[in-house]
């Protein structure tokens, strides 16, 4: 437990941080979610307007530290993949 007021300001800024990027976490899977549900679905407009939703999304959270840049990017990039093999298909 955290006895200095010091230790118990970070431990109550730890708490508000944690809620925020929980809250920023749960955004971003709603938006990958819906992109696979597009891609399931095989509608190719959808999964489209879905991931240009999702994108933004996706890198606001590596801004605000809450996914790595490679990971969002890795992310982003298979899904693009995903969606223009909708085209061919």
């Amino acid at each position: 437990m955290a006895n200095t007021p010091q230790s118990k300001k970070r431990a109550r800024q730890a708490e508000k941080r944690y809620a925020v990027n929980k809250a920023r976490r749960s955004r971003i899977r709603t938006h990958l979610r819906k992109v696979e549900e597009a891609i399931a679905s095989g509608d190719q407009t959808a999964a489209q307007a879905a991931l240009q939703a999702a994108q933004p999304e996706i890198m606001r959270g590596v801004t605000k530290g809450v996914y790595h840049k490679n990971t969002a990017s890795r992310k982003v990039s298979r899904l693009s993949a995903r969606v223009k093999a909708l085209a061919t298909a």
